[in-house]
């Protein structure tokens, strides 16, 4: 039973997870495991389970203005920044939703933007986000999540006293029929806020107060931690893994010093949507790209291989972000287009002149087609 529950839960993932990334059809279906295809994520226990149910659900509601809210029908209602929609993520989300289920009421995901690190912490290293915010949202609601409210995260918003928090903030907005918070959530004035008063509100308004247990919201803290250093370090399987998913990025198709169409690989140069995503370590990658606001005309996905770092061979200047798409000439300059990182190859070098390099990106074309499985 516990190898099927598995399969299933995988099954529902590998199929609602693209759908929600509009990723096409074939690369759903090379995600399903035996006897489909053969897939890693049945070597270890699979828990985190973006149902099937989400592509037949309604579309995620996105709510950005407080003074909007809609009346929620039993609010289960929990609060995070949920940066990266990633495994340790996914007890919290099964849980919020199997008692939405029980009550007949929806699941209510709280957010901030920015992060509130930005505005309150005392830390001087910028923050590095897994995901920006459009690409949360994709991922909450391909995790079936009924409702995301987006909050902006201001000085006067943090300085708000706890009383005022809980009163006219949760209650009067949310309703909640209950909330499903850490131990160690803190809020108000100078974190002043904590669970126990949360209790005491809960007691007196009538509302349900779920302790998320301490392992839990550890194993979510460490796996983010991990996935960030397993990205810097350039190591793109384990921080898959961690993830439930390939980790991707969204760019504007910048010009550059295309250098790369003199020497037969024409590039898209990247400009990140979101400068608080976290670019991975410098190398190459063989990759795959999308178009986030593709036309009919538009190709699902394309294949390719991309470069992060300074060129060291060029000028070694500034960090760049480089795409060589495969078989591809059309002119996208000023589009979106969606990297995805499939297999990090090489680390990045100095050649002897741009001969070297043009050898070298040839064999890496052919590690990438590779990698990709196009041959």
């Amino acid at each position: 039973m516990l190898f099927l529950s598995g399969w299933i839960s995988y099954v529902r993932f590998s199929i609602a997870l693209p759908i929600a990334l509009q990723l096409p059809p074939t690369f759903i279906l090379s995600l399903l495991p035996p006897p489909f295809s053969f897939s890693p994520f049945l070597l270890s226990p699979f828990t985190f389970h973006l149902s099937l149910f989400t592509i037949f659900a309604l579309p995620m509601q996105v709510h950005r203005n407080i003074e909007q809210l809609p009346l929620f029908q039993n609010a289960i209602l929990t609060i995070g920044t949920f940066d990266g929609v990633h495994l340790g993520h996914g007890s919290i989300i099964e849980q919020m939703k199997s008692l939405a289920k029980e009550v007949n009421g929806e699941t209510v995901i709280l957010t901030f933007h920015p992060h509130p690190r930005r505005i309150v912490g005392k830390e001087l290293q910028p923050v590095l986000l897994l995901n920006s915010m459009a690409e949360k949202i994709k991922l909450l609601e391909a995790a079936g999540i009924d409702h995301l409210v987006v909050v902006p995260f201001t000085p006067e918003f943090a300085a708000q006293s706890p009383k005022a928090y809980v009163e006219e903030f949760l209650i009067q907005n949310f309703h909640p029929h209950t909330v499903i918070i850490g131990y160690d959530h803190r809020f108000g004035q100078n974190r002043e806020g904590d669970f126990k008063l949360l209790e005491t509100y809960a007691a007196e308004q009538a509302f349900g107060l779920v302790e998320i247990p301490g392992k839990l919201l550890e194993e979510a803290t460490i796996s983010s931690t991990r996935i960030r250093q397993a990205l810097l370090q350039g190591d793109i399987e384990l921080a898959g893994n961690l993830l439930g998913y390939d980790y991707f990025f969204e760019g504007l198709v910048v010009k550059g010093n295309q250098l790369g169409r003199t020497l037969g690989y024409p590039t898209a140069n990247l400009q990140l949507i979101d400068n608080e995503k976290l670019i991975p370590a410098n190398g190459v990658y063989a990759v795959t790209v999308s178009f986030p606001n593709k036309t009919l005309s538009d190709p699902e996905h394309l294949n390719g291989m991309m470069n992060i770092g300074v060129r060291p061979t060029v000028d070694g200047l500034s960090r760049v972000i480089e795409v060589n798409i495969f078989d591809f000439k059309k002119d996208i300059y000023g589009e979106t287009i969606c990297v995805t990182l499939k297999k990090w190859l090489r680390a990045e070098q100095k050649f002897n002149g741009l001969d070297a390099l043009k050898e070298q990106l040839g064999k890496d074309k052919i590690a990438s087609i590779q990698a990709l499985g196009l041959t």
